[in-house]
C-alpha cells in the first residue's frame, strides 16, 4: 500500500499461458479460475471458510498449495475494493495493463466458464513493459494469480499518472533476484528493455544487421538518414547477387507498427525477393494479417527477436555481447517453465 495516497494496487494474471487475456479485455474485467468453486460470497467471510472449501474441491492439494489459493480467492472477493488498482502484466500483447476496479465480485459460469470469478475494472493505460525497472516486473512476476504490489507501488502510480519513474526501493532488486521462477522472463525482459534504451533508431538497424550475419547472411545496412524505407540489404552471397534477397526495415519505437508501414515495405519488394519487417513494440492485428497473406514477407516482433538473440548469442562480437551481457546460469529441472 502506498503511504502517501493509501491505494491498493493488485497483481494479476490470466493463466499460467495468458489465456484469459481476451476475456480481460473484451469485458473490461479481472478474473479467477478454480471453476469448480461456486459463488463465493455463499461462504463464510473468512479464511477458515475458504480453505475448508478449498480442501473438499481439491482434495489432492497439498495444504500449503489449499492455504495460498483459497487466500487468493478470499481476497478477491472479500479485500479487493472497488477503487483499488489492478497491474495485469500480459503474456499474449508484451504490454502491462493498468487499471481501476469499478464493482463488486460476481460469479459468472455461463459467460466464462473457467474464469467464473470477475470484477468489473475499468481499464486506464496500455504502456511497454520497457518501461519499468527490473525490480517493478520483477514483482509482477509473481508466481500467484493475485497478489498485493507494494515494494514498486510509486513507480507503477507514477506511470498511472504520467510522471516520470521514481527510483527504486534499495536492495529491493537483490531480492526480488533470488526467485528463480521467473529468470527466463526477467532475462527476456532485460534484453528488451536495453534494446529500446540503448539502441533507438539507427543502432537497432546496426544491431539487427549483425544478428543476420550470425544466422549465415551478409547484410548491407543502410546509413542514418533517408533510406528509402529499407533498413537492410541480406543476401547468402558476398556479392547480393544470388537469391534469396531479403529486404529489412527495422523500427525501435515502443509503439505498435501498422498495416500502412508494412504495406510499404512490401512495396519495395520484387519478384524472388522477401521482406523482412522487425519492430520492437509489435505489429497490429490488421499488420499480421496482411503479412499472413503474404508468401515472402515475415514480421519479427520484439519477443521473436528475442527468440532470435538468444539463439545466436553465443555468435556475437564482443561489442554486442557488451552491449547485452548475458551469462548462462543452471537451475534445477522443474522450476523454471517454458
Amino acid at each position: 500500500m502506498n503511504r502517501a495516497t493509501d491505494q491498493t494496487l493488485w497483481g494479476i494474471h490470466a493463466g499460467a499461458t495468458g489465456d484469459a487475456h481476451t476475456l480481460f479485455q473484451a469485458r473490461n474485467c479481472v478474473a479467477l479460475g478454480w471453476e469448480a468453486f461456486r459463488d463465493l460470497t455463499a461462504l463464510s467471510p473468512n479464511r477458515e471458510a475458504f480453505k475448508a472449501e478449498y480442501a473438499r474441491l481439491y482434495p489432492d492439494a497439498k495444504p500449503m498449495n489449499v492455504a495460498v489459493s483459497a487466500g487468493q480467492l478470499f481476497r478477491f472477493v472479500h479485500e479487493m475494493q472497488p477503487g483499488d488498482l489492478v497491474i495485469y502484466p500480459s503474456k499474449t500483447d508484451r504490454h502491462v495493463h493498468l487499471g481501476r476496479v469499478t464493482g463488486p465480485y460476481t460469479y459468472d459460469p455461463a459467460g466464462a466458464p473457467t474464469y467464473p470469478h470477475q470484477r468489473a475494472v475499468e481499464w486506464l493505460k496500455r504502456l511497454p513493459r520497457t518501461r519499468f525497472s527490473q525490480g517493478a516486473l520483477y514483482e509482477i512476476g509473481s508466481a500467484m494469480s493475485l497478489f498485493q504490489v507494494k515494494n514498486y507501488a510509486d513507480e507503477w502510480l507514477a506511470a498511472l499518472h504520467g510522471h516520470k519513474p521514481v527510483a527504486p526501493p534499495p536492495d529491493e532488486d537483490e531480492t526480488v533476484a533470488a526467485v528463480t521462477e521467473d529468470i527466463i522472463q526477467n532475462t527476456r525482459d532485460f534484453i528488451l528493455k536495453t534494446l529500446s534504451r540503448e539502441m533507438k533508431g539507427h543502432p537497432l538497424a546496426e544491431f539487427v544487421g549483425h544478428l543476420l550475419n550470425t544466422m549465415g547472411y551478409h547484410c548491407r545496412v543502410s546509413r542514418p538518414g533517408a533510406d528509402g524505407g529499407i533498413d537492410i540489404i541480406a543476401t547468402r552471397d558476398e556479392l547480393g547477387f544470388e537469391p534469396p534477397i531479403v529486404k529489412v526495415q527495422v523500427k525501435s519505437q515502443d509503439s505498435t507498427t501498422g498495416r500502412p508501414e508494412v504495406q510499404a515495405l512490401y512495396g519495395n519488394v520484387e519478384t524472388n525477393e522477401h521482406g523482412l519487417f522487425v519492430a520492437l513494440g509489435g505489429f497490429t492485428n490488421q499488420a499480421a494479417e496482411f503479412a499472413r497473406s503474404k508468401s515472402n514477407l515475415r514480421l519479427i516482433d520484439g519477443d521473436a527477436l528475442v527468440d532470435l538473440i538468444l539463439a545466436h548469442y553465443e555468435a556475437f562480437d564482443s561489442r554486442y555481447k557488451g552491449a547485452l551481457p548475458l551469462k548462462r546460469v543452471y537451475v534445477p529441472e522443474g522450476v523454471v517453465g517454458e
